[in-house]
């Protein structure tokens, strides 16, 4: 289990001249596993929640928090993030605030089985949505999830200014803010997303500015092997 927040580089490099200031950390917290046996991708479907091991991790992740200067608990509305939430907050005394910019990222698939083997891609109809991957065709572009995401974050830092806040989202979303805020392209590679279940990707700031950013994982050795390192083969995020 990962204790300490492994440190992004690119970021580090700009806390020269920024080491004054008002300091608040926001959490973005990707929720746990989700009960799924038929491995759809479920997106922003509804009713899809937490699986007993998702539970467990979503506990992990409180007992991580356990001791920080937490004053703000925040959640897509998804029922998996709604969960993973639950009990970050209760430990700290905090309800759940929903923010609906922090929901998962929209999907044309979204209810299908989408995997090797399928089928899924020899079928014409599917093919409009595969056109451009750097967009993407087949769902919301990402230009778009930066906006909101980097939104909610500094929505939840004003929240909690001069403290923590703890963001559940998923995936996708995740990522791609993160990309944003190192200045990397935002289309990529799924498998190679640093953003396993129950992960803490952690933005620190220096009043307005993002000075440093970290990830950890605290609840890696519940996750299964085929998950590590990556996306839910065959689900949502």
């Amino acid at each position: 289990m990962s204790e300490q927040p492994e440190e992004s580089e690119v970021v580090a490099g700009r806390r020269a001249g920024h080491e004054a200031g008002e300091k608040t950390v926001v959490h973005l917290v990707r929720h746990g596993e989700v009960h799924n046996p038929e491995g759809v991708l479920y997106g922003r479907l509804p009713g899809y929640r937490l699986s007993g091991l998702g539970r467990e991790m979503a506990d992990r992740v409180a007992e991580h928090f356990a001791g920080r200067d937490v004053t703000h608990v925040v959640a897509s509305p998804l029922e998996r993030a709604q969960e993973t939430a639950a009990p970050i907050a209760g430990a700290h005394g905090l309800e759940v605030a929903t923010e609906r910019r922090l929901i998962e990222a929209a999907n044309a698939f979204e209810g299908k089985s989408f995997g090797v083997g399928d089928g899924a891609l020899r079928r014409p109809a599917n093919w409009r949505h595969l056109r451009n991957p750097f967009r993407p065709s087949w769902g919301e572009p990402y230009v778009d999830q930066v906006v909101r995401m980097k939104g909610a974050l500094d929505a939840a830092r004003d929240a909690a200014r001069g403290h923590e806040a703890v963001c559940v989202s998923h995936q996708l979303p995740i990522w791609i803010v993160r990309s944003f805020v190192e200045g990397r392209r935002l289309w990529h590679d799924p498998r190679k997303r640093q953003c396993t279940l129950a992960s803490v990707t952690s933005f620190t700031y220096r009043d307005d500015d993002i000075v440093s950013l970290g990830y950890t994982e605290p609840a890696i050795d519940l996750v299964p092997a085929h998950l590590r390192g990556g996306g839910a083969r065959g689900a949502g995020a």
